[in-house]
């Protein structure tokens, strides 16, 4: 039995994502859509990439604009002189 990864539903990261391949002549058009927020991103690689790092750049992005949009607050411990 394989381990289950725990997600914390509250996190500002993607949750479930949905990744769509469309091919384009050399080209392949990856959108990612977050199931949660309904964020979409899309990116235009080479057909030869290879499905997964095609797969990650549109993670990245789509993690990038998730955080651009709600960045994480900046915790001040301390005393700042």
């Amino acid at each position: 039995m394989t381990p289950r990864r725990r997600t914390n539903r509250n996190s500002r990261g993607p949750g479930d994502v949905i990744f769509e391949f469309s091919a384009i002549g050399n080209s392949v058009k990856v959108s990612a859509v977050d199931s949660r927020t309904g964020t979409e991103v899309s990116i235009v690689g080479p057909v030869n990439a290879g499905e997964s790092a095609l797969r990650n750049n549109a993670m990245a992005k789509l993690r990038y604009v998730m955080e651009k949009r709600n960045p994480v607050p900046l915790v001040s411990r301390g005393t700042f002189a």
